[in-house]
């Protein structure tokens, strides 16, 4: 086994920074939705991800990894979005196995009613605290960090 190339001071710092400040803002996000919709972070970007999808429909498993949770997470989570009528789930004619998710008009009004309060949350957050060229900056570590040199989706 090869030995550990330890993290030096700065970058210790700045991991431990980034650790911080990402659970920060998730949990800012999270309490915000649930006082305001009643929606988790993670409800909110299956609306989000299906509002933006062709016939406001995807495969299950490719909404799984636009939201980046389990299959089994997206499940709970679609069957209670389910239960309150903002999504529904349908079989795939060309797949037995598989289901889409579609999002209903309730969900469609909610998500309409959401999205202005979290967009205000998220710039208050965030992009108020930097400016233009720093926003810029951390577009392209971003881009730099998810591996293919292009800023990520959604």
């Amino acid at each position: 086994m090869d030995k550990a190339t330890w993290l030096d001071g700065e970058e210790q710092h700045v991991w431990r920074g980034f650790l911080r400040m990402n659970a920060w803002i998730y949990d800012e996000l999270e309490r915000d939705l649930r006082a305001s919709t009643g929606l988790s972070l993670i409800e909110y970007g299956i609306l989000v991800h299906l509002s933006e999808a062709h016939d406001q429909r995807m495969r299950m498993r490719m909404l799984a990894d636009s939201v980046i949770v389990s299959k089994s997470r997206l499940s709970h989570q679609v069957a209670r979005l389910e239960r309150d009528g903002y999504v529904r789930r349908e079989h795939c004619d060309d797949d037995r196995r598989g289901l889409w998710a579609v999002l209903t008009e309730k969900g469609s009004l909610l998500l309409d009613q959401a999205a202005p309060g979290h967009a205000a949350c998220v710039r208050s957050l965030m992009f108020d605290k930097l400016t233009g060229e720093q926003v810029s900056q951390l577009s392209t570590i971003i881009a730099a960090l998810d591996g293919d040199g292009t800023p990520p989706r959604g």
